[in-house]
């Protein structure tokens, strides 16, 4: 029993912490900022202000994880962000393909409490900032709701991932909030503010349940009335539930840090109000057995301050994919900004507008250009509202703090600042280690002096050569253009061969088109075209280019629409091999083709997306020559995915024990060896909600060994899912020799590695 007497002089517990990096904010962001920093050896404390981890994509609130794939409905093929987050996005698959939020609670919660030099803080919101001068943070003060405890955190270095900037605001760095003027930045696509807003608002989100029985329903007196007349409500669909409910939105004309309880108020009003539409207008008759299952509590927040840092990132950067020498990440989401009035207004409920493919984000928008030691990750980062509305999402945030992560790691080692690593051989050891972990960043391989495989012989039991691939899978019928992209050698002239079956004879139009950058996959140059005279029936085309690339680059062999053609197809599958269809998905703005106005500075061109699976397949078709760059040497390329070539060796096709050796000229010591296995990177792996048709993806290596020269089993795995398996040996192995032995994924789908590290 405790009894405590009457006194004026009573505190809250306070806990004193000293630790190497402090995290605020615990979404995608932080969590992936905070395990990186984890692996590379600091101390680090994570506070979040909520019970769950995960921001906008934890249970709380409910929107799946997306990026640079935008539900595969863009051109950025193999475009899903690498790394930690890759890692969350795999493992949720694995176990959670169905997208239950709550599952995926547990799946972040376990990745940090793994993390044996992560120390996190739930509950906890920090509140104050001391600082040792104008310039640096020294401690942040934050307190527990939940066991009523005040930490005071003390920490060399400092991350905002909190979304608002509590800490850049507190420390009194530099920020914005709200949309530059067209003439700041020359953005053609800044609003018109006194039309359409300043701010993206707040979103809640509900999901329905059939009881199998009539359930009623009573609104409470705070529901919107007449909710049905608003113009988007009108299109309202009883299947769309969960983050489908985006457009569900308010709160961008008010203060969307200050007045965000006024601002989830009225979405409460509204939600419970169009629910009472639905159950009791009568146009839902339907809905007779459907009840309300659960109604977010808090708002996904998608915009307040955003802070400065040493660059600030505009449209153009995007648009014209400029090149960054500090580029540290990359994005791809649309150009995506919302009208300020939310589910008010009569405008669309947001105007997007895609890049022809992926862009750099440079570290220099990663930390304030004001507070010394203060890193900036998730959506507060330096970009304008217009960069802002395409590097907020959540993947592109998570990759970010993958970055700050890694560089706050680099910087306590060497006794360096944020600035520090932002040119020179600093900035070269920060792209390098965010590599090692699978970043993927554009343009910047992966090349380390200290890979011994750098200094190897590399054999394998065989190379792909694609001479064909069989005619055993579906028909595919030119409802829309399709074509066949391929990785063709420079200088070549191919001659090919596909099984087309037409209903009536008729004219097919075949394209031979590429990009005209070569690491984009937006088939905007057209060398040559042909019209092919079909019969009616089942017959085999033959097509001999004339014309050749100037560069190793992916082409476009490509038909289009024809709904009495179909297109005989096959059921294998080779890395950085796909199809593509000019088709369209509304839900990311694909229209099939983007015709932007012409004052804008936004580029028209065509979509060509994949179906995903299990619809997708490729053409089935023979060529000549063979299609070779799938060789062994390309797994010391430095590249851990296709960009203008597959980057991967792959074996034959009919290889059935494939095998890579490795040899030296003379006795090396192993302590650790990484493979960078095929996760198919084109698929986006949505965190909740959407679903998915696997619990592994098809590409990737599941069973493996790892021998040494005496044929010793080094290391052996049954059932990996992962992309990267980083393997560190129990004892340093001194061998000539290392051999992988493994088996291929499927009986349609060849081995494939991107890359290998050993060290």
């Amino acid at each position: 029993m405790l009894k405590e007497d009457f006194s004026l002089d009573r505190a809250l517990k306070n806990e004193k912490i000293i630790t190497d990096f402090l995290v605020v904010g615990g979404g995608m962001s932080g969590i992936c900022a905070a395990i990186a920093a984890a692996r590379m050896g600091l101390k680090v404390i994570l506070i979040q202000d909520r019970p769950v981890l995960g921001g906008n994509a934890s249970s709380e609130v409910r929107l799946w994880i997306l990026g640079a794939t935008s539900h595969m409905g863009n051109n950025n093929r193999w475009a899903r962000e690498g790394g930690i987050i890759d890692e969350l996005l795999v493992e949720n698959l694995y176990r959670n393909k169905e997208g239950n939020p709550l599952i995926f609670d547990t799946i972040l919660l376990e990745k940090v409490y793994q993390e044996e030099n992560i120390t996190l803080l739930l509950n906890t919101a920090a509140f104050e900032v001391s600082k040792n001068d104008q310039n640096n943070i020294s401690s942040v003060k934050a307190f527990c709701s939940q066991n009523s405890t005040m930490y005071t955190i003390s920490s060399p270095l400092f991350c905002d991932a909190s979304g608002d900037g509590v800490l850049g605001f507190l420390a009194g760095a530099s920020f914005r909030m709200g949309a530059e003027t067209k003439d700041e930045f020359g953005e053609g696509f800044a609003p018109d503010v006194k039309d359409y807003g300043e701010l993206l608002g707040h979103s809640i989100y509900f999901y329905t349940k059939d009881t199998g029985l009539p359930v009623k329903y009573v609104a409470p007196a705070f529901a919107k009335k007449e909710v049905g007349s608003l113009p988007r409500i009108k299109n309202y669909k009883l299947k769309e539930y969960g983050c489908r409910l985006w457009w569900v939105e308010y709160g961008g004309r008010l203060d969307t840090i200050h007045e965000s309880e006024n601002i989830k108020l009225e979405l409460w009003k509204v939600i419970y109000g169009l629910w009472d539409h639905v159950k009791n207008s009568g146009d839902f008759p339907e809905a007779e057995n459907l009840t309300l299952e659960w109604v977010g509590t808090i708002p996904g927040k998608r915009e307040s301050r955003r802070f400065e840092g040493d660059y600030m990132m505009v449209q153009q950067d995007i648009v014209e994919q400029r090149q960054h020498e500090d580029a540290i990440a990359f994005g791809g989401w649309a150009m995506d900004l919302h009208p300020a009035d939310g589910v008010y207004s009569d405008k669309s409920g947001c105007t997007q507008w895609h890049a022809k493919g992926v862009y750099q984000i440079p570290y220099r928008c990663f930390y304030s250009k004001d507070i010394d030691n203060l890193f900036l990750a998730g959506r507060i980062i330096s970009v304008s509202h217009v960069a802002f509305s395409s590097t907020r999402v959540m993947a592109t945030c998570a990759m970010g703090g993958q970055a700050v992560g890694v560089a706050a790691s680099l910087a306590k080692k060497s006794g360096l600042k944020p600035r520090d690593l932002s040119t020179g051989e600093n900035l070269k050891k920060l792209q390098l280690e965010l590599n090692k972990m699978g970043q993927s960043i554009p343009f910047i391989p992966l090349i380390d002096e200290k890979n011994l495989l750098q200094s190897a012989h590399i054999k394998a039991s065989s190379e792909q050569r694609i001479q064909q691939l069989p005619d055993n899978g579906n028909w595919l019928t030119l409802d829309f253009s399709a074509a066949q992209m391929l990785p063709f050698k420079r200088k070549e002239n191919y001659n090919i061969s596909f099984k087309v079956k037409a209903e009536v004879a008729t004219s097919l139009q075949f394209e031979f088109r590429t990009s005209s950058k070569t690491q984009n996959y937006t088939p905007d140059v057209i060398l040559e075209k042909q019209a092919i005279a079909l019969k009616a029936g089942e017959q085999i085309i033959h097509i001999s280019l004339k014309k050749s690339l100037n560069e190793d680059q992916y082409a476009f062999l490509t038909f289009l629409k024809n709904d009495d053609v179909s297109i005989k197809c096959s059921e294998t599958k080779i890395s950085g091999v796909i199809a593509v269809l000019n088709k369209t998905n509304k839900a990311v703005s694909n229209y099939g083709r983007q015709d932007p106005p012409a004052n804008i500075g936004v580029d028209s061109f065509e979509f060509w997306t994949p179906y995903r699976r299990p619809q997708g397949q490729n053409f089935a078709f023979q060529i000549s020559p063979a299609i070779t760059c799938f060789e062994v040497e390309n797994l010391n390329n430095g590249y851990l995915r296709p960009y203008n070539s597959p980057n991967a060796w792959v074996a034959n096709t009919n290889d059935k024990n494939p095998t890579v050796q490795i040899n030296w000229d003379n006795e090396v010591t192993i302590n650790e060896i990484v493979l960078m296995f095929d996760t198919d990177q084109d698929h986006a792996l949505e965190s909740s909600l959407y679903g998915h048709p696997e619990d592994v993806l098809p590409f990737c290596i599941r069973d493996f060994e790892l021998k040494s020269d005496q044929s010793t089993v080094v290391y052996s795995v049954k059932g990996n899912f992962q992309t990267i398996n980083k393997i560190k040996l129990t004892a340093p192995l001194r061998t000539k020799e290392l051999i992988l032995e493994m088996k291929n994924p499927s009986e349609n789908v060849p081995a494939a590695i991107f890359q290998i590290l050993i060290y």
